[in-house]
Formats: C-alpha cells, sequence, structure tokens
C-alpha cells in the first residue's frame, strides 16, 4: 500500500473524528457546565470552546487509530504478498487488541474479535 494512501485514510479519519466530537459535544447537556457554579447558564463562546475541545481530541484519537489501523494493514498486506479482505481483519484484530490490551488481556482479546468484526463488515460492505 503507497504512503500517500495511508495519509488519506489518517485524515479521513481525522475529520471523521473531529466531526464526531462535535456532534457529540452539541448534543451533551454538560457542555459549557461550570461545575463550581451550577446554576449558571454557560455563554454560547463557552459552549463553543468546549465543542471546539471535544472535536479535536476526538480528531487526534480517531487519527491515531487510523493511522494504526493503516500501517498495521500495510505491513499485513506487504508480508502476505496479497491484496484481500482478510488483511483489514487480521489488521483490525491487531490494532483493536493493541488498543484493548491497556486495560488487560480480557480487553485486548474482546478488541481484537471487535475491531476484526467490525473491519470485515466493512471490507464486506465496501467490496
Amino acid at each position: 500500500m503507497k504512503n500517500k494512501l495511508k495519509l488519506k485514510k489518517t485524515a479521513i479519519w481525522f475529520v471523521l473524528g473531529g466531526a464526531f466530537g462535535v456532534f457529540t459535544a452539541g448534543i451533551d447537556t454538560n457542555v459549557g457546565f461550570d461545575p463550581k457554579d451550577p446554576l449558571r447558564t454557560p455563554t454560547a463562546r463557552e459552549v463553543l470552546k468546549d465543542m471546539g475541545q471535544r472535536g479535536m481530541s476526538y480528531a487526534k484519537n480517531f487519527a491515531i487509530i487510523g493511522a494504526m489501523f493503516s500501517c498495521t494493514e500495510c505491513i499485513i498486506e506487504s508480508h502476505r504478498g496479497v491484496t484481500d479482505w482478510k488483511n483489514a481483519v487480521y489488521s483490525g484484530c491487531v490494532t483493536g487488541g493493541v488498543i484493548g490490551f491497556r486495560a488487560g488481556l480480557k480487553a485486548g482479546v474482546l478488541g481484537c474479535g471487535g475491531f476484526a468484526a467490525f473491519s470485515a463488515a466493512i471490507e464486506y460492505y465496501l467490496r
């Protein structure tokens, strides 16, 4: 897989993560909420600032996951020498396992299975 394609996928994940972060901040009732003064209504500027911060946070996290997935898919594809749907499933398992393993072995196994299943579903839908 070409480096430009990996960069493009990472950029797409960054944009999708940012959009998801802004969306979730828009429906969250605690955005702009000050725990020191719970009766004060937040200003529009405070709400927009919180939405922007959450959007950027989600964007960075999604970009990191997208980069991990793209890089592992490229490595697996290069090692196997075949371009097929199995590369995405294996890459999903590795990415989900690494992310989940920070919380323990059980979470790593569940992350591997969940991300692999999600990758298989996306590959089935796209191909």
